[in-house]
């Protein structure tokens, strides 16, 4: 449902200033000749700048139609898991002497955030560290009633998830707008539900658009606004004056945890892919695979190749075979725009390409050697790999207790592994509690590269190295792009 109403905001940014002195000649010149300069660029007068409101109906214009037309689709979102207690005393050799090791009951860790029915038949968006690790999900309607849901998808590099709930269909719904559309000054409203104090409904406008980098996940471009954005908004709803969404409210930039004015949104462009991904039954958001990397473009880098200023995704590497080799890109070309779109960024990139559909094919304008050029190319798949088998590594080596499978350009993209073109090395899945793989550190998303001097190329490999005898391991590992040796006596 689109909405057309006239917001009071619209008018005071340029009419409602304070009284005039003259209201009969304000009211002569009218409205349309004051914005009619605008629009040529002139400069209005003072008397079309400040003057009364026309009448009691301006006066009386509110934001109220618009709130209740979209809060019923804001939802509570209440997220728990069972937390293993660590007792103070473990370790300890008098007090286990004496007492023995005690285990102490599981405790209660929940978290709160709100949520954006998008579905009639119950789908709802919210933000992946709403509900990362959670055993159960419930959600609280605007009218009273709570259902539990169940997850359907969960994105950390977007930080996205959706979950779904079964009910009384049909559930109110607000649209998906198109974020793309936006503009820097166009009046925005946040609701979602701050410091869990209830639903709540803060107005600003759009401050910047494609803002990267803001240390919230891997994602970015994101919609910056002064709407105030507190703990608790995070999955809420950032609409338009039509009455679309179009972005998920996801974080605030504060130390002290408190909305200063600066509060960012994921694109509602970005968030209905990830819904058609939950839709077609996935349980992770598939990105087409172009087969390349990308990095900025420097002050440098622009004035060696000729460019007035430093802007596109400068190609880094190509997958032999891949959709990029195919379509004639090179590492050293520039991509300039995508669909006609400009590309600012490596990141901008990447948003454009997460909104098409795998299969379809994209237009790109790429400077190669100082001209020019268009390519068109099929977005495809990530690659499997040789083998998409998982491995659980069992005995008393430091990987014991890890589950683990090769690594592919599509497992590395379900893992959120940036960068990783390539099949190189064996990836860890699962890390079980209290395994020998556990206490020394490992962690899911870590890359075994080489373990005893001998390069991991498959989960078997590593297998079979690992239930050798070995006392002392010496072995290589990927974590965060950052290489990290280990040697152990074990």
């Amino acid at each position: 449902m689109r909405l057309k109403i006239l917001v009071p905001a619209v008018l005071s940014l340029a009419l409602v200033a304070g009284a005039a002195s003259n209201l009969a000649a304000q009211e002569s010149r009218g409205l349309a000749d004051a914005l009619s300069d605008l629009l040529r660029g002139g400069t209005p007068s003072e008397e079309a700048t400040r003057r009364l409101p026309f009448g009691r109906e301006e006066v009386q214009l509110s934001y109220a139609p618009l709130v209740r037309a979209v809060s019923p689709a804001v939802v509570n979102v209440y997220a728990s898991q069972q937390v293993q207690v660590r007792s103070p005393f473990s370790g300890d050799p008098f007090f286990e002497q004496f007492f023995g090791r005690r285990q102490l009951p599981p405790r209660a860790k929940s978290s709160l955030g709100s949520g954006v029915i998008v579905d009639p038949s119950g789908f709802i968006v919210t933000n992946y560290h709403v509900i990362e690790g959670a055993d159960e999900v419930k959600v609280a309607m605007v009218d009273g009633r709570e259902f539990n849901s169940k997850i359907l998808l969960r994105d950390e590099s977007l930080d996205l998830a959706v979950i779904k709930i079964d009910g009384a269909e049909p559930f109110p719904v607000a649209p998906l707008g198109d974020s793309d559309a936006l503009e820097v000054g166009d009046l925005v409203l946040a609701i979602g539900n701050p410091f869990g104090v209830g639903q709540t409904t803060t107005s600003g406008i759009v401050s910047a658009l494609a803002r990267t980098h803001v240390g919230v996940n891997d994602f970015g471009f994101f919609i910056q606004t002064d709407a105030a954005i507190n703990p608790g908004n995070s999955g809420g709803a950032l609409v338009s004056m039509r009455g679309d969404v179009i972005g998920i409210n996801t974080a605030i930039y504060s130390k002290s945890g408190g909305s200063i004015g600066i509060g960012f949104a994921i694109p509602s462009n970005i968030v209905r892919a990830v819904v058609e991904a939950a839709r077609s039954g996935n349980d992770f958001f598939e990105r087409p695979f172009v087969g390349a990397t990308f990095e900025n473009v420097t002050a440098q880098i622009a004035e060696a190749l000729g460019m007035a200023r430093p802007t596109g995704a400068l190609v880094q590497q190509v997958a032999p075979d891949g959709p990029a080799a195919k379509a004639g890109l090179r590492p050293g070309d520039v991509v300039l725009a995508m669909n006609g779109a400009a590309i600012e960024h490596p990141d901008a990139l990447g948003y454009r390409l997460a909104t098409q559909s795998i299969g379809s094919m994209s237009e790109l304008t790429v400077l190669s050697q100082g001209t020019e050029r268009t390519l068109e190319i099929e977005l495809a798949r990530a690659p499997e790999g040789v083998s998409s088998a998982e491995i659980i590594i069992e005995g008393r080596s430091p990987f014991a207790g890890t589950k683990v499978a090769s690594l592919s350009p599509r497992l590395a993209q379900r893992l959120g592994l940036r960068g990783q073109a390539s099949g190189d090395g064996v990836a860890i899945l699962e890390v079980s509690r209290g395994s020998p793989a556990a206490s020394f550190g490992l962690q899911p998303r870590d890359i075994v590269r080489e373990v005893n001097g001998e390069a991991i190329e498959t989960p078997e490999k590593l297998r079979e190295i690992a239930m050798s005898n070995s006392r002392w391991w010496r072995f290589t590992i990927e974590r965060d792009g950052r290489l990290m040796n280990q040697i152990l006596r074990y």
